[in-house]
């Protein structure tokens, strides 16, 4: 259903998640909103896991506001256990990587928007106001190439397939693709070299690829490389 056009200065927005691991960041964000859409309730999250609860406790926003960058959440799959638990909600992506790969991958996957973590406050309520009248939004200059229904189903299938990896299993994939070897993870998540080799075992077969190089490559591939911790 589209909203009715507003100017900016009326534009009303009564509740709002923010959801991004930088608790400064999170409550600039919240008071700006506050401030400008007079927006009064506002819950806030550091992690996918916090946000997912709040959403648990039947908490339905008019809108939710996410960092892709997040300490238990790889890339897109954060985003998509979001938009599988509020398919109606729109969710509009913030964030300091604004590659044209990551931006195609988050429109293609039904952001509501993407907004650099850099924009001005002027922009920001233009981009607020085009997302509330229905619009997409995307950074200024920047336009989406045309694309085959073949690349957007290969970008949302790679996808769903992380974003469905347990938690111990996304953090190992990013160390993965770091580069680290199987001890070092092991040091890194204080777990037994076996147990991690486990894990490795069953997200390979997961994704669907042979060895630790094609997981990575895969990554890669949906250009959500830089997003993983």
């Amino acid at each position: 259903m589209s909203r009715t056009a507003l100017p900016v200065h009326s534009l009303s927005i009564k509740s709002a998640l923010v959801i991004d691991d930088h608790p400064l960041y999170c409550d600039a964000l919240a008071a700006t909103m506050e401030s400008t859409f007079n927006t009064r309730r506002i819950r806030t999250a550091t992690s996918l896991g916090e946000a997912l609860q709040q959403l648990r406790m039947r908490f339905s926003p008019d809108l939710i506001m996410l960092d892709l960058n997040l300490p238990d959440a790889s890339g897109l799959s954060g985003f998509l256990k979001i938009k599988e638990k509020t398919p109606d909600i729109p969710v509009i992506v913030i964030s300091a990587i604004t590659s044209k790969d990551v931006v195609q991958s988050v429109i293609a996957a039904g952001a509501a928007g993407f907004i650099p973590k850099d924009i001005g406050r002027h922009n920001f309520q233009e981009a607020m106001q085009d997302i509330w009248n229905g619009k997409t939004y995307l950074p200024p200059g920047y336009t989406m190439p045309a694309r085959t229904r073949a690349t957007d189903r290969s970008v949302e299938s790679i996808s769903r397939k992380i974003a469905h990896l347990s938690q111990q299993q996304t953090r190992i994939l990013g160390l993965i693709c770091e580069g680290m070897p199987n001890k070092l993870i092991a040091y890194e998540m204080q777990l037994a070299e076996a147990t991690v080799k486990a894990h490795i075992t069953a997200l390979l077969r997961r994704l669907g690829v042979h060895n630790r190089t094609q997981a990575a490559m895969l990554v890669r591939e949906v250009s959500i490389r830089h997003s993983l911790q």
